[in-house]
C-alpha cells in the first residue's frame, strides 16, 4: 500500500518506520524543507537518537507525494494540524482514507483532531484515529506495543488494523472516536500534574490518586460529548494514562517535574526541545468543561498553575481539600 505520513516529529517518524517494516511504500513528509533534507542525508531523527531510518523510507517536503496515496496519516502537533490539513487537502485523492495520530483538542473551536481534519478536507474521506500507550522511542525500537484504531466506519478501523499490525505492534479496533480522542488529549494534562507531584517529591500514593481521578474526570467529559465511559478503561484511556504519567519518555511528565521543582511553565515549555501537548490541551479542556458544566478539578488546577501563576503546593492543597464525596457514580468512576 502507498502510504504518506504528514509530520516528521518523533511519532510520525516512528510510525513511518513501522509501516515500512510492514512492507508498505512509505513517504514521510516534513513541513520544513531543511529538516526533510537533513533527514534524507543523515537518516536519523534527532528526536529518536540512535535509530537509523531505513533507506527505503522516502522523505520529502513536496505535497505532490499525496497524489497516489492509498492512506494518509496526519502526525503534526495539535496546534499545527489544521494548517497541515488545509495545505494537504488539494492534493488528496478522492475518497482516500485519512488517519489522525495527533492527540489534542483544538484551542478556540474545542474540536477533536479528527473533526479538524474533516473540516479542512471536505468531510468526504473515511477517517480513523490511532491512540494508546505508545511512546515513539519504543515503537521505533520495535518494543511490543498495543494501540486502538477507532472509526465510525468499521471497515476503516479494520483497514488501519491490517496496515499497522505486526508481531511487535498490536492494533485493536474500536468505534468510540470521541472517547478515544478525548482520552488521548487529556492524559497529557494528567501527565503534567503527575510530573508536578514527582517534582515536589510527593510519592506513589499521590500519583495513583491523580491518575485514577484524572480518568474519572475525563470519562465525565467524554460521556457528555457522546463517548462511552468504558472506553476510558481500555488502552486508549487507562493504558495511555499510565504510561504517560509514569514514564521518563513522557515529555509532559518531564515538563511537570521541572515545574514542580520550581521553574516557570513558560520556561519549561520553551526549553523542552519538543511540543508539550498538555500545555495546550489544558486550555481547550478547561474551556470545554466550563462550557458544558463538567467538573474537572485536576484539569482546572493544572490550568491555573500553567496560565494563572498558581503555586504548585497550593494546587495540591486545593485538590486534597475538596468536599468529601462518593467515589463512584452509578457503578463507574
Amino acid at each position: 500500500m502507498n502510504i504518506v505520513v504528514l509530520g516528521s516529529g518523533g511519532w510520525g517518524t516512528a510510525l513511518a518506520m513501522l509501516l515500512e517494516q510492514n512492507q508498505h511504500t512509505v513517504t514521510l513528509w516534513s513541513h520544513d524543507p531543511q529538516k526533510a533534507e537533513q533527514l534524507k542525508l543523515k537518516r536519523e531523527n534527532p528526536l529518536l537518537p540512535g535509530v537509523q531510518l531505513p533507506v527505503e523510507l522516502q522523505i520529502t517536503n513536496d505535497l505532490n507525494c499525496l497524489r497516489n496515496a492509498e492512506l494518509v496519516v496526519f502526525a503534526p502537533p495539535s496546534f499545527a494540524l489544521r494548517a497541515v490539513a488545509k495545505e494537504a487537502a488539494p492534493y488528496l485523492p478522492d475518497g482516500v482514507p485519512l488517519l489522525s495520530v495527533t492527540k489534542g483538542i483544538e484551542r478556540g473551536t474545542h474540536l477533536r483532531m479528527s473533526q479538524v481534519i474533516a473540516q479542512e478536507t471536505g468531510g468526504e474521506h473515511p477517517i480513523a484515529v490511532l491512540s494508546g500507550p505508545s511512546h515513539a522511542e519504543e515503537v521505533a525500537r520495535a518494543m511490543p506495543t498495543g494501540v486502538v484504531a477507532a472509526s465510525n466506519r468499521a471497515e476503516t478501523a479494520e483497514l488501519v488494523q491490517r496496515v499497522f499490525t505486526n508481531e511487535r505492534f498490536r492494533v485493536y479496533t474500536h468505534d468510540d472516536m470521541v472517547g478515544v480522542e478525548l482520552a488521548g488529549a487529556l492524559k497529557n494534562v494528567a501527565a503534567l500534574c503527575c510530573g508536578v507531584s514527582d517534582g515536589l517529591g510527593l510519592g506513589d500514593n499521590t500519583k495513583a490518586l491523580l491518575i485514577t481521578r484524572a480518568m474519572a474526570e475525563t470519562s465525565r467529559l467524554a460521556e457528555r460529548l457522546g463517548g462511552r465511559k468504558e472506553t476510558l478503561a481500555g488502552l486508549a484511556g487507562m493504558g495511555d494514562l499510565i504510561v504517560t504519567c509514569t514514564s521518563m519518555h513522557s515529555r509532559n511528565r518531564r515538563a511537570g517535574i521541572a515545574i514542580g521543582e520550581g521553574r516557570t511553565p513558560q520556561e519549561v515549555v520553551a526549553d523542552m526541545g519538543g511540543v508539550v501537548e498538555g500545555y495546550y490541551a489544558a486550555v481547550s479542556a478547561k474551556e470545554l468543561a466550563d462550557s458544558l458544566g463538567v467538573e474537572m478539578p485536576i484539569c482546572e488546577a493544572m490550568y491555573d498553575v500553567l496560565y494563572n501563576g498558581a503555586e504548585v503546593r497550593g494546587m495540591v492543597h486545593r485538590l486534597m481539600s475538596r468536599a468529601p464525596k462518593r467515589e463512584t457514580d452509578n457503578g463507574w468512576v
